[in-house]
């Protein structure tokens, strides 16, 4: 993948997602308002999508980003489930989405379909078809985090920039696609990943308003709001 102020921009603001994160985490020493189910599903999308880590080397740089994403957000898995006294601060109550039923089966059922569709029986890909999944799943991924933060309504600020990250590293992705088509003789449109990541962007829409509204917590409205 060609490198352009987008791309970098949106990496960079990813890895500042993570970061804040865990900064939040070891400062605060609570879990409050935090989906580990989002991580996890996170966790798989980068598992199943880097798995060129093993066959392919494209640059350091490209390396380095993967290996950031797997391991630190294993990190933020580790920490929430498994590290007191943040373990206890975390409200399982909260974090109910049934990610496995309604994010991991579906997505795995869709890029099964559409990589059959694609390939066919013949030239059929185990890791394309892990890399299809992974797209389908991160396009959803943060859904169980969007859920606790309605449920909590007042979002604390390392928890709402770490969102605000989150979406703007998709947002600008999407600047990098648009980018490219314009610039690179032989770019080759990807319609299934420009779909989902239109639909990630969309899903932070609501708290970007709310954010951008604030001026200190992001207080969302309820339901019945």
């Amino acid at each position: 993948m060609t490198m352009n102020i987008f791309r970098l921009a949106g990496d960079m603001s990813h890895v500042f997602s993570i970061i804040v994160l865990l900064l939040r985490l070891r400062v605060a020493k609570n879990a409050q308002g935090i989906s580990v189910r989002t991580h996890e599903l996170f966790l798989l999308v980068f598992i199943t999508r880097y798995l060129d880590l093993f066959t392919t080397f494209y640059s350091i740089y490209n390396t380095v980003m993967k290996i950031i994403y797997i391991v630190a957000t294993g990190s933020i898995i580790y920490t929430i489930k498994f590290q007191e006294p943040i373990k206890s601060t975390f409200d399982k109550s909260q974090d109910t989405f049934l990610h496995w039923k309604f994010a991991v089966a579906p997505c795995a059922l869709i890029a099964l379909v559409t990589h059959l569709i694609g390939s066919g029986f013949n030239k059929f890909d185990p890791m394309e078809l892990l890399w299809t999944f992974s797209i389908y799943l991160e396009s959803i991924s943060i859904l169980p985090q969007l859920i606790v933060l309605q449920r909590y309504r007042e979002v604390e600020n390392l928890t709402g920039n770490y969102i605000f990250f989150m979406g703007a590293y998709r947002a600008l992705y999407i600047l990098n696609w648009i980018y490219r088509a314009h610039t690179e003789k032989h770019y080759r449109h990807h319609w299934v990943v420009y779909f989902c990541g239109v639909l990630q962007t969309l899903l932070y829409a609501d708290f970007f308003y709310y954010y951008f509204k604030s001026k200190g917590k992001v207080i969302l409205p309820t339901s019945a709001s």
